[in-house]
């Protein structure tokens, strides 16, 4: 029967000495602030487990008595007082960036994301992508950067695990109620909700806008889940990463384009986008449109200012996880916008092709993010490095080097990741303000002073609570699977509070390799049923729903665990998530991490146990390229890269064994009389220190904010000046100089006669160039030179400029110079041509490159 159903909200009473418990809800600074936490804690601790650590869904549902008697205890109003003073000084203090930017005040830098993890209470993430996204805006709140965020409100979100009894994966996808959370709707003007439009193809989609308020910044979410809509547009917001490609596509149009025209919606014009990779890379599109109809621009000279304020962030290492869409599918949902852009659809797919003139080829996402950005990065060293020689088809004359990728590596929000016990302990002998230090500040050389006694105490304790947690949760999931009463009973039994104990847990991709320990099934029992120097593991994890090798290694790790010799020792916990990973973190002495080299990008995991006193297992991949100093954890196998994966899995296996036989476990148990381990407790010190100020995102914003926002910012307001008249001259100055670049070439280099010079000489070069039309100035003639390899090719180079030295009256130019002579063997030089114009951001974007 169908029935007309009026809605409406109702809110808890609380008594009015509480009242500050309804703010502090719903801003997630309690989520890092645990004297904010423990308020809604101390209410009522069963409830607050129940609800997953929600302190809306908390007070929704307590007992109006308990409310009653907490406003009558003066101890906990005393607390209350404390952490609202600590709130108002939070969020109205002076920060980093007011007090080195103060002329950037009223700048917003927007960022973009298709998932972000916050806290489990908004379940709106799938993994590490979403967790450095949360992180990213804790940081930017502390620092106070002037940061707008955007990401969509799931309805179910990614899924919930249970394993079955031989364990194989099973998804449920239960639906949030949206009022339960820490969240609420974006209101306008008149107090009514925010909502925004957006054409999918043929249909209009409506989507409200909700806000989250995350210490000074607030993300906005956007929900199609609403009346107005017919259920197939309703469920563009229903799963995250669920669905066929045509849900893929809807999603992103809704980010990119439907996000940005939220933010206008509430008030807000970015002055730089900040893409979270290239699900959101849409945007550029809908900014250029924009900036055409309000200022009476075209396509080119909207582009231009645009592409000036737009940032782009990789985290792919691969090929396989590039988002590629058929340009049939492009035209049927975004075939509306060329006639916006003044295109036709060629030109529209133009721009997420790396060849525009290739009718074939499919539409990329992140080739339309480098292609519409100011400048673009990866997440580690080493992930620069993959990313730079992965994308070099875009820049096909340009050295591997030298394409236009940096890197920016990633960090975690330290406060969010370490326990209180340990917070404290690093309060009392660092200081209050020990997470927010950078990695410079003396202040980390005061780890050394905590006594080994005090800092093993508490690093223990973690471990136990940690021991009882996964008790708890294996109990569950047992009677969740309807396991008979003593095998849940005997949960009790399963792992040791004093045995040194390894965390594995992380999407359950086959690169990762999870069951890389168990290569040798007798060797790992040896080590497991030691009863002097035992160890034990903990794993955990989710397999994309559509990926059956990484739900086949859950089901092998399954199988192991049940295994009389594995059983108390190793253990899979169902159902990963945030609450679980701070748990784990928290608690384990190691974290294990062993993914094919070149296959991660940077992973954070790890960086979330040293602050925790734990220390990381891992291969040289990601971030643990550049953190491993050789004191400060241990490395699996030597980086090397074979052809043959099998055997790559055979000698980095043997490399872990022999590390933990060796090195790790009599590591850990030789201890003093005292029962501390000295040598244990000096990497833990070396991990900490080197570690922890390093790669925390609070390093990371800063970063950015140099390196990327605000070169952003100030090259966006130069450009919007005097009605854009630097993005109209630069505009008009490439397409001339596209124009007439087929007449440039190189006809004559001519150097010092040598076949052999010494180190520290100079290699006089003279090049004569023909330029045709082209102005001497509107080029820079360049050596680039260096080592020679077996091949015939550059190993590695860098280039120097050759000064404008005479011409004649015709189109003929020579260039003169020198290329130094810094290093011994088989060296050689190049002679190029490229365009120059200081206004450039990135002189290779037009593919314009002449080699002689």
């Amino acid at each position: 029967m169908h029935r007309n159903i009026r809605t409406f909200v109702v809110i808890p009473s609380l008594p009015e000495p509480l009242e500050p418990l309804r703010q502090l809800a719903y801003n997630l600074w309690w989520s890092w602030t645990p004297p904010a936490a423990d308020l809604f804690r101390r209410l009522d601790l069963e409830l607050w487990r129940k609800v997953n650590h929600n302190p809306v869904a908390l007070l929704q549902q307590i007992d109006q008595s308990r409310l009653e008697a907490a406003s009558r205890d003066d101890a906990y109003m005393a607390q209350l007082l404390r952490v609202v003073d600590a709130f108002y000084i939070y969020m109205n203090g002076r920060t980093w960036f007011d007090e080195h930017y103060p002329q950037e005040k009223g700048s917003i830098i927007a960022y973009f994301s298709l998932e972000f993890g916050l806290h489990e209470s908004i379940p709106i993430y799938s993994g590490g992508l979403g967790i450095l996204a949360g992180d990213h805006l804790k940081s930017a709140s502390d620092l106070g950067i002037p940061l707008a965020a955007v990401g969509l409100m799931y309805r179910q979100g990614y899924f919930q695990q249970q394993l079955t009894e031989d364990g194989w994966q099973l998804e449920s996808y239960p639906p949030h109620d949206f009022h339960g959370w820490p969240v609420q709707p974006a209101l306008d003007d008149k107090k009514q909700p925010v909502r925004i439009t957006v054409m999918l193809g043929h249909y209009r989609l409506t989507a409200q806008v909700w806000r989250v308020q995350v210490g000074r910044v607030t993300l906005h979410l956007l929900d199609a889940d609403i009346p107005e809509n017919s259920p197939e547009l309703r469920a563009v917001t229903g799963k995250l990463y669920g669905g066929d490609q045509l849900m893929r596509i809807r999603q992103e149009i809704l980010l990119g384009i439907g996000g940005y025209r939220a933010l206008r919606a509430v008030g807000i014009t970015p002055s730089v986008c900040h893409m979270n990779e290239g699900h959101a890379a849409f945007l550029a599109i809908e900014r250029v449109r924009q900036l055409m109809h309000e200022h009476q621009l075209s396509f080119r000279d909207a582009r231009e200012a645009v592409a000036g304020g737009n940032l782009f962030t990789t985290h792919t290492p691969v090929p396989a996880g590039i988002d590629r869409f058929d340009p049939r599918l492009v035209e049927d949902q975004l075939g509306w916008m060329a006639g916006e852009l003044g295109l036709d659809l060629r030109g529209l797919l133009a721009m997420g092709r790396e060849d525009p003139g290739h009718a074939q080829e499919t539409f990329c996402m992140p080739i339309l993010a480098l292609r519409m950005s100011y400048r673009s990065n990866g997440v580690s060293k080493l992930h620069g490095e993959v990313a730079r020689g992965m994308w070099q088809s875009y820049w096909p004359q340009v050295p591997r080097e030298e394409v236009p990728l940096i890197h920016v590596t990633n960090g975690i929000h330290t406060r969010s990741w370490t326990s209180a016990q340990m917070n404290e302990l690093l309060e009392q002998y660092l200081g209050p303000n020990w997470a927010e230090s950078p990695p410079d500040d003396a202040l980390w050389q005061r780890i050394d002073s905590i006594p080994d006694a005090e800092l093993w105490r508490v690093h223990v304790r973690c471990r136990e609570r940690m021991i009882a947690d996964v008790r708890n949760r294996v109990r569950d999931q047992l009677k969740r699977r309807g396991a008979p009463p003593a095998e849940v009973r005997a949960a009790d039994e399963i792992l040791d509070p004093e045995t040194l104990t390894i965390g594995f847990a992380r999407r359950f991709a086959p690169y990762k390799r999870a069951t890389l320990l168990f290569r040798n099934p007798q060797r790992l029992a040896a080590l497991l049923s030691d009863d002097q120097y035992p160890v034990q593991f903990i794993f955990a994890g989710k397999a994309h729903p559509a990926d059956g090798a990484g739900k086949e290694l859950i089901k092998q790790i399954s199988a192991m665990c049940m295994r009389p010799e594995f059983r108390r020792r190793i253990v899979f916990l169902e159902n990963y998530e945030m609450s679980m990973a701070r748990e784990l973190v928290q608690g384990v002495d190691m974290w294990l991490n062993n993914p094919l080299r070149l296959h991660e990008a940077s992973g954070t995991s790890g960086m979330k146990v040293p602050p925790n006193g734990g220390l990381n297992l891992s291969c040289l991949d990601g971030w643990w390229p550049e953190a491993f100093n050789g004191e400060n954890g241990w490395v699996i196998g030597d980086g090397r890269i074979y052809d043959d994966l099998g055997y790559q899995d055979h000698v980095e296996a043997e490399s872990l064994y022999n590390l933990l036989e060796r090195e790790i476990i009599p590591m850990f148990y030789r201890r003093t009389k005292e029962n501390v381990p000295r040598a244990w407790l000096g990497r833990m010190k070396a991990s900490m220190k080197t570690i922890v100020p390093a790669y925390s995102t609070n390093r990371m914003l800063r970063d950015y904010t140099t390196r990327m926002y605000l070169p952003a910012l100030r090259r966006t307001r130069r450009f919007a000046e005097q009605e854009f008249s630097s993005a109209k001259t630069l505009a008009t100055w490439k397409e001339s100089l596209r124009a007439q670049w087929h007449q440039v070439r190189v006809t004559e280099v001519v150097a010092a006669d040598k076949d052999v010079v010494k180190v520290g000489d100079q290699l006089e070069v003279r090049a004569r160039v023909h330029l045709g039309s082209v102005k001497p100035e509107d080029v820079a003639v360049e050596a680039y030179f260096g080592p020679i390899g077996p091949g015939g090719e550059f190993t590695e180079g860098r280039a120097v400029p050759l000064k404008y030295a005479n011409g004649d009256a015709g189109a003929e130019h020579w260039f003169a110079g020198t290329v130094p002579c810094s290093s011994s063997g088989q060296q050689g030089y190049a002679i190029r041509v490229v365009p120059n114009n200081e206004d450039l951001a990135d002189r290779y974007d037009q593919g314009l490159v002449v080699w002689a």
